[in-house]
């Protein structure tokens, strides 16, 4: 940030560290992808091209409320088709612009009547898209042993019965029902009880705004890595189950 003037004097700044390789194909049939920050910006690629899609074969209204965070959500005909993506996930999003500042609420009140605020958020559902740990075929022991995600086999239902994902039955069922609507395959992610668990702005949206909210996201391995790797077939199931979800009625 610098101040304007004949000697322009450098105030204050930012500095970020970032790999330049160029992201890349890779696998004996190319079914693989390496790329830099893929959690989350698979997540925020999917979902804004979900809300391009969607809103352009149906148009939208403001008799109903929608809303994504980093994913998508359907509340059926004359939805409002929300998408918002936020900063710093990964240290606690307490922040001016992260999940748990003002930001999207500001927005909502801007956009629905006062009168109907309240209602049309009670009849909402969110989208928390953040991606999910696959299983490492040297690291099994770190998994649930009875869910083992697997890369290529679909996006995952996250699922946490102390609520560090926002995933119930109801929310659930919309997201199933969705990737049956559009044919994409999904397992189930559950921690493994000896090993802690990170969490989502999912329960942050959640609580904030009183919308039923569920955890989805494609699996990874090499997570917070300079450089991640998911399978291509992943990040076209996530865009498929997005805009049948979008396009859905829902299941509350």
């Amino acid at each position: 940030i610098a101040e304007a003037g004949a000697g322009t004097e450098i105030l204050s700044h930012d500095l970020y560290s970032i790999p330049a390789e160029k992201p890349q194909l890779f696998g004996l049939h190319q079914e693989f992808f390496a790329a830099a920050r893929l959690d989350n910006l698979v997540s925020v690629y999917t979902s804004l091209r979900a809300l391009i899609d969607v809103s352009g074969s149906t148009g939208t209204s403001s008799s109903t409320n929608s809303t994504t965070n980093t994913g998508s959500s359907a509340a059926g005909g004359g939805s409002i088709y929300l998408m918002a993506a936020f900063d710093h996930e990964e240290v606690g999003s307490g922040t001016f612009s992260g999940a748990s500042g003002t930001f999207l609420p500001d927005v909502l009140h801007r956009i629905i009547p006062q009168e109907q605020y309240h209602q049309t958020l009670a009849r909402s559902l969110c989208l928390s898209a953040d991606t999910g740990h696959a299983v490492h075929p040297n690291y099994v022991g770190h998994h649930d042993p009875h869910t083992w995600p697997i890369l290529g086999a679909g996006p995952l239902l996250k699922l946490n019965a102390q609520q560090r994902y926002a995933s119930d039955a109801p929310g659930s069922a919309a997201w199933i029902r969705a990737c049956r609507d559009s044919d994409v395959p999904y397992q189930s992610f559950v921690s493994h009880n000896s090993v802690p668990c990170g969490s989502t702005i999912g329960p942050f949206i959640a609580t904030r705004l009183g919308i039923r909210t569920v955890d989805v996201g494609i699996g990874l391995l090499s997570m917070h890595s300079a450089r991640e790797m998911c399978a291509i077939d992943d990040v076209a199931y996530l865009l498929q189950a997005f805009k049948a979800f979008w396009e859905q009625t829902p299941v509350l």
